[in-house]
């Protein structure tokens, strides 16, 4: 019985050591998806756009960088691309720029919101972020959800910087936090021009057409929608940084390849 258990055992072993083997190579050979053709970074169809890629730093609503955010790139449609390139050319002769906070989101980001967003315990960013929502709240009242319009490549959040652009204070994760919605002088600097609230607010004040938001910040919001909404991307009416252009290339689509120049292939 001895030497049959032996046996049994040198088998066994051997067995795994080829499953070892075998595995290897197909773990080896497994690849991230790609983005589709008609996908493209900003900077190849307008580099005057100013980037500003939160998800990718730690400085958003979760105080980490979001999954699947590999570099800070911006990466849309080939139409919605265009569509903002349309939309700078006039805000150049104003003298105004474009800044992009977040452009295509992969999935897989979208789901470590959502993980974010059940641990209750998590509320390292709430002072800045959501200062006024509870968050067993974020799921009912509509600030995270488990798809995005993001990940279908043809939305963007944006606002309007006055040139020429100063350059943005780094934020230091620890650092004290300022509400969203105070005033320009109190919140996080941002070289933006004033929208009466900062970028991914969760807060109602940060509803487009707020009527709490009055004279220049009103102005400022009104700008950068009249000048989008002219060349194709449409608002949504809660986050007045939040456009999507339409109709859009990929209306039913949601893509989880990562946020990297790797992902579009050796295009330019």
């Amino acid at each position: 019985m001895t030497r049959i258990s032996t046996a049994v055992r040198g088998l066994v072993t051997t067995l795994a050591a080829l499953l070892a083997v075998t595995a290897a190579p197909a773990a080896q050979a497994k690849t991230e998806p790609k983005a589709p053709d008609d996908f493209v970074a900003l900077r190849s169809v307008d580099p005057t756009i100013i980037q500003e890629m939160r998800y990718v730093t730690p400085h958003n609503f979760v105080g980490e960088p979001i999954d699947g955010y590999r570099q800070p790139l911006c990466i849309l449609t080939r139409p919605a691309a265009e569509a903002l390139h349309k939309a700078q050319l006039r805000l150049l002769r104003q003298g105004y720029s474009l800044k992009v906070y977040d452009c295509y989101r992969p999935q897989r980001a979208v789901d470590h919101f959502v993980r974010w967003a059940k641990d209750l315990d998590d509320q390292e960013m709430k002072a800045e972020f959501y200062p006024n929502v509870d968050k067993t709240r974020l799921f009912a009242d509509g600030y995270i959800a488990e798809k995005s319009g993001h990940s279908r490549g043809s939305t963007v959040d944006l606002t309007i910087v006055r040139l020429p652009a100063k350059p943005t204070r780094p934020y230091h994760p620890g650092q004290p936090l300022a509400p969203c919605f105070a005033p320009q002088g109190e919140r996080f600097p941002d070289n933006s021009v004033d929208m009466g609230t900062g970028y991914d607010c969760f807060d109602t004040l940060s509803h487009t057409l707020d009527p709490r938001i009055q004279g220049t910040q009103r102005a400022n919001r009104l700008l950068l929608k009249n000048t989008l909404e002219d060349v194709g991307l449409v608002n949504l009416p809660e986050e007045w940084w939040h456009f999507t252009y339409k109709p859009e290339p990929h209306p039913d689509t949601y893509f989880d390849f990562p946020v990297s120049a790797r992902s579009l292939a050796g295009r330019h």
